[in-house]
Formats: structure tokens, C-alpha cells, sequence
């Protein structure tokens, strides 16, 4: 924990290559994540994702995520077994319907696979700026790359917002909820006035970019010129090479793995390393990269 508190705030190596490598890192990794349904390739996700959004998006930060996403995680494993009354291993029966083992840890895999997405999407987001995005998609598909910069935007935008209008509602006193039905009242005026908010502005921000000539021409110009270098040639090619090597590895695990009806075995298997790499890929060029400007400095 130490060493993440002396990293926050910093370059983490990872940020210094092309944008287009760092896009299609993140693209390969939420495929996989989204995809890979097998304990083990998750919970090397979900714990990369986490040591990651430790280091670029702070630990308090961090933390404060995990209230939301451990909740969820176990929603999945309370609802899951309702709905798919799967399994051999009964764990509890009321009436005709039984509760399954396999059913419960098929919902822990589901909502752990829904965490791993969020704090990836949360991570890509401080790595991936708006330029960034633009100046990667903006020659090619420009409509695709504003969309996906205004989605990534979007939740850090609402949360904020939220807060500032929470704030403001706890600032009138006179209507301060007292029961828990003015809780939920208040709550729901929130989410109406962060909806109404959010369309205004949209419609603001279409008024702005039709006046600034938005789609009169097939291509769009960056803020900032992001050049190919040799490294980033270099850079494409191992992680080419380790995302074919991960992606055919994650076909094995999950072809030879299943949840019902009897959940298979998990054993040791090395095929779980270069998986472990590509989730920790940005973590370990941090660490390269601070252990280069250490060994510089004491020289």
C-alpha cells in the first residue's frame, strides 16, 4: 500500500506509449474480461483491475468504488440462484425450489465480472483523455471516437454532479428529508434533476458543435500530434503476440471448464501466467519504469 501511495499522482510508464496501443489494451482486456468466464481468468481481472486503479485513480478513490462494487457482486450471487435453479451440490430447499452451489458461484463469477468491467472503464478513463481518443478514432471514425469519449466521460461527470446536487438539497434545511420515504423522494429528485441537467447540456452541446462546423468535413483534427515511434512498432508487435497467446489460453481454460452441471476442478495450470501478465501489463511497466529512473538516479 505504501508503494501505491508514492505512485499516485505520477506517470505510470503505461501513459508514454502510442494512444493507440493504450486503446486497443483496454479493448483486448474488456473482451477478455467480459468473455473469459472462468474463476480463475477472472479473478486475475478483477485484481489486476484493482491493483491498477489503485495507482491512477488513488486508493481512497478506489475504495470508495469497492462500496459500490462489492454490493453488487453479491446481488449477483443472491439473485442468480433464484433464477437458475441449476446444479448437483443442494445447498438449501424451500418447497420445490432448491438453491444450488453451483448456481451461487456462477453469480459470484457474473458480478465479479461486472466489478472487473467498472474499474477497467474507470481506469481507461484516466489514462485515455479526450484528445487521446480523438486523435486515435477522429481520422478514421470520427462519430465512434466523440461517442466513446463523451461515454467515458459520462460516469466521473455524473458522479460529480450528483454530489453538487446532494450537497445543494442538504443546504435547505426547510427540506431536509426526515423519514425514510423523504429519503426516497429526495434521492429521486436527484436522479430528475441530474437527467434534466445532462439532456439541457447534450442539447447545449449539439447547438455548439453544428455552430462550430462539426461534420463538414469526413475528418477530424487533434489537439495534439501523437507520432508511431520505433518503440511503439516494438511496443505493437509483443503485445500482439501476447494477446494471440492469452486469447487462445483463455479458449482452453474455458472449453475445459464448466459451471453445470457438476462445477469442474481447478488445478494448477501455467497457462494462467501469461494471462496474469497481459492484466498486469501496465503495473509491470510502472514498476520497470520506476526502477529505471531509481538505478539513473543513483548513478
Amino acid at each position: 500500500m505504501s508503494n501505491m501511495l508514492r505512485w499516485q499522482g505520477k506517470n505510470t510508464g503505461f501513459e508514454l506509449i502510442h494512444p493507440g496501443l493504450q486503446l486497443t489494451y483496454f479493448a483486448v482486456v474488456l473482451v477478455l474480461t467480459m468473455t473469459a468466464m472462468q474463476p480463475v481468468l477472472l479473478t486475475i481481472s478483477f485484481i489486476s483491475a484493482l491493483l491498477f486503479s489503485f495507482c491512477v485513480r488513488g486508493w481512497q478513490t478506489t475504495l470508495k468504488t469497492l462500496v459500490i462494487l462489492l454490493p453488487l457482486v453479491i446481488i449477483c450471487a443472491v439473485i442468480n440462484p433464484l433464477f437458475a435453479m441449476m446444479g448437483s451440490s443442494e445447498v438449501v430447499r424451500f418447497g420445490q425450489h432448491a438453491i444450488y452451489l453451483e448456481s451461487i458461484i456462477f453469480g459470484l463469477c457474473m458480478g465479479m465480472m461486472l466489478a472487473s468491467v467498472i474499474l477497467w472503464f474507470s481506469c481507461a478513463s484516466k489514462i485515455l483523455s479526450t484528445d487521446k481518443v480523438l486523435a486515435v478514432l477522429g481520422g478514421v471514425l470520427p462519430v465512434v471516437g466523440l461517442m466513446i469519449s463523451m461515454a467515458m466521460r459520462l460516469v466521473p461527470q455524473f458522479t460529480e454532479r450528483g454530489k453538487l446536487i446532494g450537497s445543494v438539497a442538504e443546504s435547505v434545511t426547510s427540506a431536509r428529508p426526515l423519514t425514510k420515504r423523504d429519503h426516497i423522494t429526495s434521492r429521486l429528485r436527484i436522479v430528475s434533476v441530474l437527467m434534466g441537467w445532462s439532456l439541457e447540456e447534450s442539447l447545449q452541446s449539439a447547438d455548439a458543435m453544428k455552430a462550430r462546423g462539426w461534420g463538414a468535413t469526413n475528418k477530424r483534427t487533434g489537439y495534439k500530434r501523437y507520432r508511431f515511434a520505433a518503440f511503439d512498432l516494438f511496443a505493437s508487435l509483443a503485445l500482439a503476440l501476447l494477446v494471440i497467446t492469452c486469447s487462445v489460453l483463455a479458449f482452453v481454460a474455458c472449453s475445459q471448464f464448466h459451471f453445470y452441471p457438476t462445477m469442474s476442478t481447478l488445478t494448477l495450470w501455467w497457462g494462467y501466467i501469461p494471462y496474469a501478465l497481459l492484466m498486469l501489463l501496465p503495473l509491470v511497466v510502472r514498476i520497470v519504469e520506476d526502477l529505471r529512473f531509481k538505478w539513473l538516479g543513483q548513478a
